[in-house]
């Protein structure tokens, strides 16, 4: 093996392949097998004229015999011979990466230092979203079977969707989403995966800006008990907003790795356990029908114990309190674009996927694999307890409709106070993928630059809040927005650079993973025509019925 021609890459390889802190385009790296390599070559060229007029000297006019008399005559020759194929082997370990696939590709991107647990860690807290909130809602319109079913479903489509998206990582050596639709379609794949990545990805950085806007203040007035607030500044949301972007988010956006994310999306994901043990807590203290929260009857009640002495429990021939298996009405139709997009992740696998410790597709798959089981747990759980707490009058947002009962309950408090510090922690992990993007974009031949990495960060900051101090109705424009990139980039997009990437000599396009592939890309154009039309209705209507996962 020459090793000149060991050490040659293609270059459009090269700068296609991020340098795995979720942001640049390759760094040039030299490792130490390609030292190792140019000085067994350099060795090599200068032992060979010696060697050469060794054997001329003793038998000038015989190849056979100069063939044979080397060996004996150039004890150098022989040596660096044995240092070339060491180094051949030691260029090979650093840079073929031990997949399972049949062809090793070539990643030239560093070496990964995130556990396997800190990558579940980001790649669940990347999945879990505000959407959570939403699903008791989604489940007193569809019935406990049928939403159990749609849940079970859009997680193995989602499941799916990530195996193509490394399927094709492995076949062409790239863990970047755009690099992956140049690969496939050229610039025109590049900038579509790049700008719906952006696009999709500030839609729900904009919407978790907004859910903190006008649910923080909300929290620390019924925390200090400010009835009528009075112009206070720490109860106006713009002024949270901001200081919540410089002190939390945008320290942490300014990581060098997604992988230091880990700690921070442990503790988020253990917020959102708290929202569930509370969820579960609350089915076996709260009765049905629940009875609304009035404070002249809290007055009265203390004045008079006798008020409340007859409590309000389950009739058992009232409706309203018995749990439905199905349930068809006019809602359910919107529940299905909210579940569809309950676990779209698929912008943070690829980052998280270039900085996984000794990485494989099958270890990456795993980590998806299991991020989507507990968030599919987490996700079921929290909509059946809450469904069982309040029926068919649960809220589209479950949270508002514990503080009908009681808005200044300590345990509802806790829990809105710890779904907003998750919410604030998934912004960075959100943040990420759409600086790589940008810098694919804009940048796609530049190495890491500290200026450039944190410009980017501060200009995203900058232009989200904005939006939501000052066009807050913006977020009906990103409902667009994420209906047309959401499906893109779950659907759409995996399946068809899997058709393109794959190579015909390998999968033909009648084989059954090809027709697999078109099936799942129709499927996403349907998903994404019900999430159009619903907007256009509600909009037309003056109703906000339909909403993201996320």
């Amino acid at each position: 093996m020459n090793p000149s021609a060991a050490m040659e890459a293609d270059p459009s390889e090269m700068n296609a392949i991020p340098n795995g802190k979720g942001h640049e385009a390759a760094e040039a790296t030299t490792s130490p097998a390609q030292e190792t390599v140019s000085s067994a070559t350099n060795n090599s060229t200068e032992t060979a004229p010696s060697a050469a007029q060794t054997a001329t000297d003793t038998v000038p006019n015989s190849t056979e015999n100069t063939t044979e008399n080397v060996p004996n005559n150039t004890p150098t020759a022989t040596a660096t011979r044995t240092e070339d194929s060491e180094a051949n082997l030691a260029e090979s370990h650093e840079f073929l990466s031990p997949v399972d696939d049949k062809k090793n590709p070539r990643f030239t991107d560093f070496e990964g230092k995130t556990s396997f647990g800190m990558s579940v860690f980001n790649l669940g807290n990347a999945i879990m979203g505000s959407g959570i909130l939403g699903l008791a809602y989604a489940m007193a319109n569809t019935g406990i079977v049928l939403f159990l079913f749609l849940l079970t479903a859009v997680a193995g489509l989602s499941a799916y969707s990530i195996h193509l998206l490394l399927k094709c990582s492995g076949i062409v050596g790239i863990r970047a989403y755009e690099q992956l639709g140049y690969r496939a379609f050229g610039t025109p794949g590049k900038m579509a995966a790049g700008i719906a990545i952006t696009l999709q990805n500030i839609g729900a950085m904009s919407s978790y800006l907004y859910i903190i806007k006008y649910e923080l203040p909300l929290v620390i007035q019924a925390f200090s008990k400010v009835d009528t607030p009075n112009g206070e500044w720490y109860l106006n949301g713009n002024y949270l907003i901001i200081i919540v972007s410089i002190t939390v988010i945008l320290p942490l956006a300014l990581m060098k790795q997604l992988g230091y994310l880990g700690y921070t999306s442990g503790f988020s994901l253990t917020c959102m356990v708290f929202f569930l043990c509370s969820v579960i807590y609350k089915k076996f203290q709260i009765p049905c029908p629940f009875e609304e929260f009035s404070l002249n009857k809290t007055m009265i009640s203390l004045m008079n114990s006798t008020v409340i002495a007859e409590p309000r429990g389950i009739d058992a021939g009232d409706d309203a309190c018995i749990p439905r298996m199905f349930n068809i009405n006019s809602q359910t139709a919107y529940t299905v674009p909210i579940l569809a997009f309950a676990f779209v992740c698929h912008p943070e696998v690829l980052p998280i996927y270039t900085e996984l410790k000794n990485p494989t597709k099958k270890k990456m798959q795993h980590v998806s694999n299991i991020s989507i089981a507990v968030m599919y747990t987490m996700y079921f759980l929290a909509a059946l307890f809450g469904y069982l707490t309040f029926y068919g009058k649960v809220e589209p947002e479950l949270l508002h409709t514990y503080s009908r009962i009681d808005p200044y309950d300590t345990l509802i408090l806790c829990v809105r106070l710890a779904v907003l510090t998750a919410v604030t922690l998934t912004v960075p992990i959100v943040l990420f993928p759409v600086r790589r993007a940008i810098q694919q974009m804009i940048f796609p031949n530049k190495t890491f630059f500290w200026p450039r990495h944190i410009a980017i960060a501060i200009c995203l900051l900058t232009v989200i809040n904005l939006l939501v101090i000052f066009a807050p109705n913006i977020l009906g424009i990103f409902g667009i927005i994420g209906a047309t990139s959401a499906p893109c980039l779950i659907f759409i997009f995996p399946a068809t650079f899997y058709i393109r990437i794959v190579p015909k000599e390998d999968e033909p396009m009648r084989s059954p993973p090809k027709i697999l592939a078109v099936c799942f890309a129709i499927l996403g154009v349907l998903f994404m025509t019900m999430s159009l039309s619903f907007i256009i209705i509600d909009w037309t209507t003056g109703s906000s019925k339909a909403s993201s996962g996320h």
